[in-house]
């Protein structure tokens, strides 16, 4: 299955989401996924095994319990895919944040009493 046949669903994805917080019981996975999509246990060991046998998380046993966690390899190749894509939003992402630093610096002077550069420019 190609990655992102993988994280196409939004199930997965939310999987992968609370993985990324650190190791998780699959009980908890599962609970938390439960609520949110209700869907039952079995669905979600089903998307439990899909991140599994495709790479993305990892288990091991605890007792038990079952602990998930998110494997990062499958996520470097995506970065890595989407690496050729970056030249298109970049310069953008970079242009705003060029235009909200220019924001802060003008409330800044703003709060503290000074003109903005647009009223400083403009007065003889």
């Amino acid at each position: 299955m190609h990655a992102f046949d993988v994280l196409g669903d939004p199930v997965r994805r939310r999987i992968l989401e609370l993985l990324a917080e650190g190791e998780q019981p699959a009980g908890t996975v599962s609970d938390a996924v439960r609520r949110e999509f209700g869907i039952s246990q079995p669905a979600v060991s089903q998307h439990l095994k899909v991140l599994r046998e495709n790479g993305f998380a990892t288990v091991r046993p605890d007792g038990t319990r079952r602990l998930y966690a998110v494997n990062s390899e499958p996520m470097r190749d995506i970065d890595a895919w989407l690496d050729r894509f970056r030249r298109y939003w970049t310069p953008h992402l970079d242009a705003l944040a060029t235009e909200l630093a220019r924001g802060k610096r003008e409330r800044r002077l703003r709060e503290a009493g000074g003109d903005s550069p647009e009223e400083s420019r403009s007065t003889p």
